[in-house]
This record gives structure tokens, sequence and C-alpha cells, in this order.
């Protein structure tokens, strides 16, 4: 199992996935979302569109994960997980995060994916703060990476700042 912390332009990654942090309706936004979308090109939204909703304007309910082709991206696929919007800790925010990666990494393996680079999901606009996004990404990762040695896991954050929050988890776990 490898894992690691890097510093770089999630939508540059030459990996066979990336994790886009979507929301429910798979449709863009804003962060990381909207720079996948962008750089994807507009055959990634047709793709998110064909995707069933499992409620009415829900393709993906929070904790899960979808997966799309990555059209003009480096990758081979986008994997979409939405993440847990924070409202203090105490409303099962750390175990639907957890699940996040869980359902990405079960996800990619049924793709035989190898290598993966995923972003600080939900550490953005839906509020999580990154040393504890960054506790729970790690321990929940480390545990289902037991069922997927020979995956290599990249946590890509796009400054120094958030790198420096994510090794620092990384070096403690």
């Amino acid at each position: 199992m490898a894992l690691s912390v890097v510093t770089s332009d999630l939508t540059r990654l030459a990996l066979d996935a990336i994790v886009n942090a979507a929301n429910p309706a798979l449709l863009g936004g804003g962060g990381v979302d909207g720079a996948i979308h962008r750089a994807a090109g507009p055959a990634l939204l047709e793709a998110c569109r064909a995707l069933p909703q499992v409620a009415p304007g829900v393709r993906c309910p929070t904790g899960d994960a979808r997966i799309t082709p990555a059209f003009l991206l480096p990758a081979r696929h986008v994997i979409h997980t939405v993440g847990p919007v924070w409202k203090g800790g105490h409303h099962g925010e750390a175990e639907l995060l957890a699940q996040c990666y869980r359902s990405s990494i079960a996800l990619a393996a049924r793709y035989a994916v190898r290598t993966i680079a995923f972003p600080a999901i939900s550490c953005g606009v839906y509020g999580y703060p990154a040393e504890q996004a960054a506790r729970v990404a790690i321990a929940s990762l480390r545990d289902v990476l037991t069922l997927h040695a020979a995956m290599e896991v990249q946590l890509c954050c796009f400054d120094e700042r958030m790198a420096a929050i994510w090794q620092e988890a990384l070096n403690q776990a």
C-alpha cells in the first residue's frame, strides 16, 4: 500500500483515476468539482447526466461514489463522491466522510484502478475542518487499503498549507 501527500492541480494528474468532491446532483459546481468539469470538457457533464437519479436531483448520495470516463483529463476515470456538509461534528459527518473514501476505493478496485488521487473531500464550501478531515481520510484509507495493497493513493492538495496539514496527519497515523 502506498499512501502519499502531493501538492498539485488534481486535474493535471495522469493516473488511473482522480476523485471528484462532487455534489449530489453530479452536475458540476465550484471548487474541485468545477475545475474537474471544466478540464474534462462537456462530455463529463453529459456522462453525469446519464447516471440514474436515486432520488429527485440526487445521482450520488452523501458517502457514495459513482464513476465516469475522464474525457479530456489525463486520468482514465473520474470517481465522483459526495462528502458531508460540516454541521459541527455531531451529525455523523466523520462516518459519512470515511464512507466517501471507502466507497471510492471499492469502486476503483472494481475498475482495476491501480493509481488514484483524492482531493480534501468536504474541506471547501462544505466546511469540514481540514485537520479533522485529514485524520478521518487517512484512517479510513489505511483500513480499506489493507484489502487493496497494490493500489497507490495520492492525497492531492492544491497548496502547501493544506499539504502540510495532510502530511502531518499522515505522519501521525
